[in-house]
């Protein structure tokens, strides 16, 4: 391998190989893509490459270390898998697309300075916005257009924090920061946008349930792990996380139970989890920054897996709708054997890998005496239970039989989605062999018996809850509508204030322009007034009066410049 290349670069190049290349060759090129970058990012090691120094700037093209290893590694293996689910898609736009942005999002992980993080964290907006395009729908094309605005706005707000930093510190490096400083707020809102912190998230459940099948898998693997990831290596224990992270976890909570598509639902729901780790960064421990680590990892498995369940569905269906999906099971045994998997996986199910990652950050929690904020997580993961664990695979997959008959998903997106969630359960399987991969080491027992029966409970609870709900009739309606959140402000209060303001600028500028005319038509009036036809500008006169006319006006000139 060439050394010191950044993994992710061999993505990016090879991107611009796949138009090139005959059907079987691409599938191939396709899937060995990710195994190279793998396989370089293995025998690099920990360290740094490619040091140069521009401006003053000391720019690192590639630095690995536990926590960047941690995040390219599962990077990688989402991006194998994703191509591999998408092995059907003949479109070559669609295939360029999620080759640059994987690599540009492994590459940006293993940036090591903030140059380098913000030319690959704006190549990861610019390629992924042709993933919500490739619908080639109207719908697609607008949710593209408001993506690709909020996304190039963080990157431009992560410009502008590089340019303050290197101002106050005179250093680009890409390390831990103090936060309170000006260049501070440009870099966390800029991470948090990508993030989809609270107010800021909406881009996440307008534009992933726009793009293709395949193009919504990818799009939930790397946007916002890549801002966990940034945010984990510049703010680690910053106390203003930890509220943020509680509002994350809530704030989706009754939108994702009302929700009625299937891939909004898990939108919302990836809003929450994300909150998780946001909580584990604020924490700031060694032990909640392994769990934030660990979680990314786990929360890439089944939200992938999750939504290729999904996403299956509706490449046979046509539509991710409960209130328009039947059984599901009888058609897709085992499409649905992996979405009840993936439900089992994100409500922490004993064994599986969400299990192990989530009791690390509620440990931290307990360790730093913050109760309040435990009991909040308490609480998700019990929401979690019931809006996603149980709700998906009950209402999506387990419905009334409307006669509709299906074919079972293709074998390739099977194959993707037995490896996602192979790898999950073998995490919770073996907790201290995954724990060995996390950035700090640990001793930790997973399997007490206190967690083990506490969890245990509250999944045996949010079933009885969610069964009873249904049998009385007061489970929440899904209806076929679409629900807004903090959206409405843009889509239908912004919407109003732009068609109100546009139409006043066009009086305004109506009248601008009635009164340059009648301006325009003043002058030429004085002027035809004066200079025109026997007017008495345009009158001759004798050389005479001519110079006396002159000599008047100069002798003026001098007097008033003498006085």
């Amino acid at each position: 391998m060439i050394d010191g290349l950044n993994p992710g670069l061999i993505l990016i190049l090879g991107a611009f190989i796949v138009p090139f290349t005959s059907s079987f060759i691409r599938y191939i090129l396709l899937l060995a893509l990710p195994v190279l970058g793998l396989a370089q990012m293995v025998s690099l090691g920990l360290g740094s490459w490619g040091e140069v120094e521009i401006m003053g700037m000391k720019l690192v093209m590639t630095h690995i270390d536990p926590l960047s290893r941690i995040f390219g590694l599962i990077f990688h293996v989402a991006a194998f898998a994703g191509l591999l689910y998408s092995l059907h898609v003949k479109d070559t736009q669609q295939q360029m697309a999620t080759l640059i942005y994987a690599g540009s999002a492994i590459a940006a992980v293993f940036a090591g300075d903030l140059i380098t993080l913000f030319s690959y964290w704006e190549l990861t907006a610019i390629s992924s916005v042709f993933l919500i395009w490739a619908s080639r729908t109207e719908r697609s094309y607008h949710a593209g257009i408001r993506y690709l605005i909020i996304q190039v706005t963080s990157g431009v707000l992560l410009l502008c924090g590089v340019v303050l930093y290197f101002g106050e510190t005179g250093t680009v490096a890409f390390t831990a920061m103090t936060f309170g400083s000006v260049a501070s707020w440009f870099f966390l809102i800029a991470f948090g946008i990508k993030a989809a912190f609270p107010l800021l998230h909406n881009w996440v459940q307008d534009s992933y349930p726009e793009a293709t099948v395949t193009g919504t898998v990818i799009l939930s693997a790397f946007t916002t792990k890549l801002a966990i990831y940034a945010l984990a290596r510049a703010f680690p224990g910053v106390d203003l996380l930890l509220w943020i992270g509680a509002v994350m976890v809530i704030f989706p909570i009754v939108h994702a139970t009302l929700e009625n598509d299937l891939r909004r639902t898990l939108a919302y729901s990836m809003n929450s989890q994300q909150g998780f780790m946001v909580i584990g960064i604020g924490i700031g421990s060694e032990l909640a920054l392994n769990g934030v680590a660990a979680h990314a990892v786990i929360s890439i498995l089944y939200t992938c897996l999750l939504f290729m369940a999904t996403g299956a569905v509706l490449y046979r269906a046509g539509t991710a709708k409960i209130s328009e999906l039947g059984a599901v099971y009888k058609s897709m045994p085992i499409t649905t054997f992996f979405a009840i998997l993936g439900a089992m996986i994100i409500v922490a199910m004993p064994l599986t890998g969400a299990f192990a990652s989530k009791s690390l950050i509620l440990s931290a929690a307990l360790d730093g005496k913050l109760v309040l904020l435990w009991l909040v997580m308490l609480f998700a993961a019990i929401a979690v239970i019931d809006n996603v664990g149980i709700k998906i695979p009950a209402l999506g997959f387990f419905g009334k039989d409307n006669g509709t008959s299906l074919s079972e998903a293709p074998m390739h997106m099977i194959l993707a989605m037995a490896i996602l969630g192979g790898i999950a359960i073998g995490a919770g399987l073996f907790p201290e062999k995954f724990f060995s991969l996390l950035p700090y080491a640990i001793e930790y027992e997973v399997y007490t018996a206190s967690h083990v029966v506490t969890q245990l409970q509250m999944i045996i609870f949010a079933v009885l809850g969610f069964a009873l709900a249904l049998r009385l009739g007061i489970y929440p309606i899904v209806a076929n509508t679409r629900n807004l959140d903090t959206d409405w402000f843009y889509r239908k209060l912004g919407k109003q204030f732009f068609l109100w303001l546009g139409k006043n600028v066009d009086i305004a500028w109506s009248w601008i322009l009635e009164m340059g005319k009648n301006i325009v038509a003043s002058v030429i009036t004085f002027a035809q007034r004066t200079h025109g036809n026997g007017a008495m500008l345009s009158r001759t006169t004798s050389s005479g009066v001519a110079v006396s006319v002159i000599l008047a006006i100069f002798g003026f000139v001098v007097v008033v410049a003498y006085l």
